[in-house]
C-alpha cells in the first residue's frame, strides 16, 4: 500500500470516527477529541522540528546548483532568467486570486475554533502589517535568533546571502561546505520520512479532534482547498500559454498542437521526468528549436522550473487564512509569494510528502497564518498532481520557447 493510500486511508477514517462521535454524543465527542489530539500535536511538532535546518541548507545548495548551472554557459543564464520571471509570475498570480477564490466561499467560525484546538500554534508568527515594517523585516540582525524564532523569511535571506558568498571562496572550501550543508538536509530528510511513516495515525488524530468539534465543516473545507488549488493550476497553465505566444514568439496553431504528446506522458505519469523524452521530441522534432538549447533548457527546467510549486504554497497558506478568518495584507501576500519562489528553486529532488511539508511551512509562516492545518493538508494535496504535472510540463516548454527565441535573436 503506497504511502499516500495510507495517510487517506487514516484522514476517512479519523473523518468517520469523528462524525459518528459527533452524531451519537456531543459531549463524548469532545472528550475523545482532548484524548485524541495531543498525538496529532506530536506529530506535528515532529514535522516541525526538522524545517529550520532542512530550509536553510535546502536553499544554500540550491544557491550554488543554480550558480554551477548558469556558469556552463549563455544559454543556461538565460534559461535561469526566464525560470525565475515565470516562477515569479505564477507566485504572484497566485497571491493575487487565490484569496479572492477562497472569499467565494462562506467561513464557518467552528472551523477555526475546532482547528485552534487540534493543531499546535507554535509556529505562527505575525506577518509585517506595512510595507514599511515587511521591508525593514527582511535581514535578520540575528541569523541564530531568527532560526530560533522560526522566522523563516529572514532566515532565508540569510540562507541567500550565504549561498552566494560560498560561490565567491576557494573551490575546494566551497566544495566542503556545500557537502556538509547537502549532508544536513540529506539527515533531516531522513527523519522526516521517520515521521512521515506514522502519517496515518497522525493524521487519523488531527481530522478525528477537529470533525468531532466541527462537524463536516473541515471535511468541506479540504475539499473547497482542492478545488482551489485544480483551478489556479489551470488558470497558470493556460497563462502559459499566453507567454509562449507573446515572449517565445509562438502561434497557437503551432504551440498547441506540439504540447499535446508531452501533456498526454504528464497526466497518464504525473511526472515531469518521464515527460521528458515527449517534451524533447516536440520541441525539436514539431517546434523546431536548436538541439543545443532544448538539450540543456528542458533537463533544467524540469529540475528548476515547477510552476505550479509556489503556487501550490501560496494556495496552501491563503486557505489556512481563510480557514482561521484571517485577513492576509498585500504586504503578506507579496513576501509569501517572493519566498515561495526561493523554496521552490530550493527544494529541487525532495519527495512529495517531504517537500509538502518543508516547504509550505515556511511560506505560510511568513505570511503570519497558523502552520497546524498543513498536517490535514498533506493528507489530500496529492489529490491535485496530475493537474500540477500538467502546469510544469507545459510551462517547460514555454520556458524553451522563450530560450529558443532570445537565442535566436542574439545568435547565441
Amino acid at each position: 500500500m503506497s504511502p499516500t493510500v495510507r495517510v487517506l486511508l487514516g484522514l476517512a477514517l479519523g473523518a468517520v470516527v469523528g462524525l459518528g462521535l459527533a452524531a451519537f454524543d456531543p459531549v463524548l465527542a469532545t472528550k475523545v477529541a482532548a484524548v485524541v489530539q495531543p498525538a496529532g500535536k506530536l506529530w506535528l511538532a515532529a514535522l516541525q522540528m526538522t524545517v529550520v535546518p532542512l530550509v536553510l541548507s535546502l536553499v544554500v545548495v540550491g544557491v550554488n546548483t543554480a550558480s554551477d548551472a548558469a556558469a556552463s554557459g549563455r544559454v543556461a543564464r538565460r534559461a535561469i532568467v526566464v525560470f525565475l520571471v515565470l516562477l515569479t509570475g505564477g507566485a504572484f498570480l497566485a497571491a493575487l486570486l487565490a484569496p479572492w477564490l477562497f472569499r467565494l466561499f462562506p467561513h464557518n467560525p467552528a472551523l477555526s475554533e475546532a482547528l485552534s484546538h487540534a493543531t499546535v500554534p507554535l509556529s505562527a508568527r505575525t506577518a509585517p502589517t506595512g510595507w514599511v515594517e515587511a521591508v525593514t523585516s527582511i535581514v535578520p540582525t540575528n541569523a541564530i535568533a531568527a532560526a530560533a524564532q522560526s522566522a523563516m523569511l529572514p532566515l532565508v535571506v540569510f540562507a541567500l546571502f550565504l549561498g552566494f558568498a560560498l560561490t565567491q571562496i576557494k573551490p575546494e572550501r566551497r566544495a566542503m561546505l556545500v557537502e556538509f550543508f547537502q549532508s544536513i538536509a540529506d539527515a533531516m530528510i531522513v527523519i522526516v520520512r521517520w515521521v512521515l511513516w506514522v502519517a496515518p495515525l497522525g493524521v487519523f488524530a488531527l481530522i478525528l479532534a477537529v470533525c468531532a468539534r466541527a462537524g463536516l465543516s473541515m471535511l468541506g473545507a479540504l475539499g473547497i482547498y482542492v478545488l482551489v488549488e485544480c483551478l489556479l493550476y489551470v488558470t497558470v497553465t493556460l497563462a502559459m500559454l499566453v507567454v509562449a505566444v507573446t515572449w517565445g514568439g509562438e502561434t497557437w496553431r503551432r504551440f498547441v498542437p506540439a504540447l499535446v504528446p508531452a501533456q498526454a506522458v504528464a497526466l497518464s505519469t504525473q511526472s515531469s521526468l518521464a515527460s521528458l523524452p515527449a517534451m524533447l521530441e516536440s520541441a525539436n522534432g514539431k517546434l523546431g528549436y536548436p538541439e543545443r538549447v532544448t538539450a540543456l533548457v528542458l533537463p533544467m527546467a524540469v529540475s528548476l522550473c515547477r510552476l505550479t510549486s509556489p503556487v501550490q504554497y501560496v494556495v496552501s497558506a491563503s486557505f489556512i487564512a481563510w480557514a482561521y478568518g484571517i485577513d492576509l495584507s498585500p504586504a503578506a501576500l507579496a513576501a509569501g509569494a517572493a519566498l515561495a519562489v526561493v523554496i521552490s528553486l530550493g527544494s529541487v529532488g525532495l519527495p512529495g510528502q517531504v517537500t509538502f511539508i518543508a516547504t509550505n511551512l515556511p511560506v505560510a509562516q511568513a505570511m503570519g497564518v497558523p502552520v497546524g492545518p498543513l498536517g490535514l493538508m498533506l493528507a489530500v494535496d496529492t489529490l491535485p498532481d496530475t493537474l500540477a504535472t500538467l502546469g510544469n510540463v507545459t510551462c517547460d516548454l514555454t520556458a524553451t520557447s522563450v530560450v529558443a527565441r532570445q537565442s535566436a535573436k542574439e545568435g547565441a
